[in-house]
């Protein structure tokens, strides 16, 4: 049986036009409903995928966050040493910031 996934749709974007950059918008409430702790260290996990077309507003992308849902007579894997931090996300000064 093949592997299922809910996507939860959590924002849009657009592609800059001449480049190969989508500029994508999330609200940050969505990003901390989301956020986990791996080591100490908070990550946020999401995919950006084209949309068939382009909406109302010139969007051409969709940002969602993926959830494995458990197949028949099999359970979903458990990620190792994560733990959800929902709304104890703390925002970084810039300076404190890492890209």
């Amino acid at each position: 049986m093949a592997t299922k996934f809910e996507k939860s749709y959590i924002g849009k974007g657009k592609k800059i036009q001449g480049m190969n950059i989508v500029k994508v918008t999330v609200p940050l409430e969505k990003l901390q409903e989301i956020a986990y702790e791996y080591e100490g260290i908070a990550y946020v996990t999401f995919e950006i995928a084209e949309m068939k077309e382009t909406d109302n507003f010139g969007r051409t992308h969709s940002c969602y966050h993926s959830k494995m849902l458990k197949s028949a007579g099999k359970p979903a894997p458990k990620a190792k040493k994560l733990k959800s931090i929902g709304k104890k996300a703390k925002i970084l000064k810039e300076e404190e910031a890492v890209f």
